[in-house]
């Protein structure tokens, strides 16, 4: 058997997740290796998710996605992606299904230690760690943390690198999450799509990105508005002022004058996701205002 090529080599942990509620499915994944998202993370809305890595035979990714579009379950899928693979020892892979099954294989040559855990809706895995710990830490996490899929993603990352991590050390990390018509503008299912190719903290610089991209690419929380009347109102006005988003009498009117302007203000701060036509303004829309306001 030919030895793979060293270059190829992904030493990680990672871990892949399905959120049957909200219909997405995603791959969480950090490693001593520069830009490890440009290899290690697979998804496709209504087919499941694939982490490739150890030994990295990146065509697992797309092989295994289309396996899982024609129905294949998770187990299903990697006994075809490795039948034929003459470097299936050096492997190591994750995979979710559509309905969230979930199966994780470490071949028997990857660096110690090295190894998986697979339940209902995640698998997790990775290879040259400091110990088993880091793995568990993975699950146990995803099992227990709160929020969204993202979230609770890199939560995983975050609880599995305080347990032990790579044995290396620390570069990169990426985190991708899919769901149907979940890209921006509805036109593919990108839900979510972040990378840190080479930092210091990775994990942290990815929970900073996560927290942005939320905030510019999320859509308003149901209920989480206030209405623009009263101080509310002039308070708004005065900051808009300040920041060189309003021109006109500061006062507590709301017109078509400071419609057009909240209108220039969110375009150019990009939250086209949170426009508004009505007299209410998204409140973290709104904290972001109020910070931009204090830094002029």
């Amino acid at each position: 058997m030919n030895v793979p090529n060293k270059n190829k080599f992904v030493a990680t942990f990672s871990i892949v997740g399905y959120d049957p509620q909200n219909g997405e499915w995603g791959v969480a994944v950090q490693s001593k290796f520069l830009g490890v998202g440009a290899l290690v993370p697979w998804a496709k809305a209504g087919a499941g998710a694939i982490a490739t890595q150890s030994w990295c035979n990146t065509s697992f990714g797309p092989m295994g996605l289309e396996l899982l579009e024609k129905g294949l379950s998770a187990s299903e899928v990697m006994e075809e992606l490795l039948r034929d693979d003459e470097g299936r020892e050096y492997r190591q892979v994750g995979i979710v299904d559509a309905k969230g099954g979930s199966a994780t294989f470490s071949g028997n040559l990857c660096f110690n230690w090295a190894g998986g855990i697979s339940g209902e809706n995640f698998a997790c895995q990775g290879n040259i760690l400091v110990n088993p710990e880091t793995v568990q830490a993975l699950a146990d996490t995803f099992n227990n943390a709160q929020g969204d899929l993202a979230d609770r993603l890199v939560a995983a990352l975050d609880a599995a690198q305080t347990a032990g991590g790579d044995s290396r050390g620390k570069q990169s990390a990426a985190l991708l999450i899919v769901k149907d018509k979940g890209g921006y503008g509805g036109f593919n299912d990108r839900y979510v799509d972040l990378r840190v190719d080479d930092h210091p903290e990775p994990i942290k610089e990815l929970e900073r990105l996560l927290k942005l991209y939320k905030l510019y690419f999320y859509k308003t929380k149901p209920g989480n508005v206030i209405k623009m009347e009263g101080n509310q109102l002039i308070q708004i006005k005065q900051m808009l002022l300040k920041t060189g988003y309003f021109k006109g009498e500061i006062n507590d009117v709301f017109d078509d004058n400071i419609k057009e302007w909240l209108k220039k203000f969110y375009l150019t701060e990009n939250f086209d996701e949170r426009i508004r036509e009505d007299q209410y303004i998204d409140k973290e829309v709104l904290e972001f205002l109020s910070e931009l306001s204090k830094m002029e």
